[in-house]
């Protein structure tokens, strides 16, 4: 049993001076407890983070076994994410959601997407592009309310990033998914699936990179999230220099990242909810959550730390540091609203109310 006391950070500014009392069933405790150790009296006390875009089970070099993605997800746990929203993994890591020492993971179950469109050997590729809803179906019923389509991707034929799925089968998908209970989310690059995508209902882009104002205005009418990725962006220039086989692509690869901070700042202006996200797995190694807050804040969101922490949360329906609430937490010496940086050494990391890691007391 702890108390911490501090300024606990939240919504809208919502900053409060508190102790924070934790029960022995890693729980936030209703009102003081006698006998609780003070493991710290002073600092920023901030909701557990969350990378929202993550891939747990996914190496460099494609699907790892179950020990090296929970050696993923810890990293991501000691930079302070303890919830994570795995975005498609070629691997079944519900052996990891019944370990208490790891982040929560919520699953979105395998990516979804038609054959040479997408890298191999990670998603479930279908021939027919009309079996699509069937597909979400069952991905829904195999992940944790989320399902991730690739909605474009290099089309080799055409030199250059293209939709993969008709406007008619993209919307009897989402409704597919939505009736099973479960959001859908879409990794897209350019500007040209887009549009069928978000008229489809569709609840999230990743990536987002070739909306345009009309899009961004729909987007914030519709209600629908942007996970920006934008240190995964940042690789485009270098998957750019790869692409000598295809200069079309290689050219609308580098103007989407030059247009990546503003089409984020144009959006969390016009009311787009946008999210952190970090597309850890594959070419991004895990634990990077606070470089994609840093990015998001040098983007130009006014709440880049809620983006990655309680804003996060409500969208994902987890509780934030409430009673009852696990007591998924770190502590900041310094304010990390305005400064990101902090969250790179907090003093403390707790998950389900066990110290699991900072610089100490």
């Amino acid at each position: 049993m702890y108390r911490l006391h501090g300024v606990v950070l939240g919504p809208d500014g919502e900053e409060r001076s508190a102790d924070l009392y934790v029960g022995g069933d890693g729980r936030v405790a209703d009102g003081p407890i006698a006998a609780a150790e003070t493991l710290l009296d002073r600092g920023y006390i901030v909701p557990g983070l969350v990378d929202a875009h993550c891939h747990v089970g996914l190496g460099p070099g494609g699907p790892v076994d179950l020990d090296e993605a929970a050696a993923q997800a810890a990293r991501d746990r000691d930079a302070g994410a303890l919830l994570l929203r795995d975005c498609g993994s070629p691997v079944d890591t519900r052996p990891l959601q019944e370990r208490a020492d790891l982040p929560e993971i919520i699953r979105a179950g395998r990516h979804i997407a038609r054959p040479k469109r997408y890298i191999r050997g990670l998603s479930i590729d279908l021939d027919e592009p009309g079996t699509l809803p069937d597909a979400v179906a069952e991905q829904a019923a195999a992940g944790d309310g989320w399902v991730k389509l690739v909605g474009d991707w290099i089309d080799r034929d055409e030199g250059d990033l293209a939709p993969l799925w008709p406007d008619d089968v993209l919307a009897a998908a989402v409704d597919a998914a939505h009736a099973a209970g479960a959001r859908v989310t879409a990794h897209v690059f350019a500007t040209s699936a887009l549009p069928g995508l978000i008229r489809a209902g569709i609840d999230c882009i990743e990536h987002g990179t070739g909306l345009t104002d009309d899009l961004i205005a729909e987007m914030a009418e519709r209600g629908t999230a942007l996970v920006p990725t934008l240190i995964n962006v940042d690789t485009f220039p270098r998957i750019a220099d790869s692409a000598t086989r295809f200069p079309v692509y290689a050219d609308h690869m580098r103007r989407l990242h030059a247009g990546a901070r503003e089409v984020v700042r144009k959006a969390v202006e016009a009311g787009v909810p946008v999210y952190a996200g970090s597309d850890a797995g594959g070419g991004i190694a895990h634990g990077r959550i606070v470089d994609e807050v840093r990015a998001l804040h040098e983007a130009g969101h006014p709440d880049a730390l809620g983006a990655a922490s309680w804003a996060a949360r409500r969208w994902l329906g987890r509780p934030l540091l409430e009673p009852g609430a696990p007591a998924d937490l770190l502590v900041c010496r310094e304010d990390p609203r305005g400064r990101p940086d902090v969250l790179a050494e907090p003093a403390l990391i707790m998950l389900r109310g066990r110290v699991v890691g900072g610089s100490g007391r």
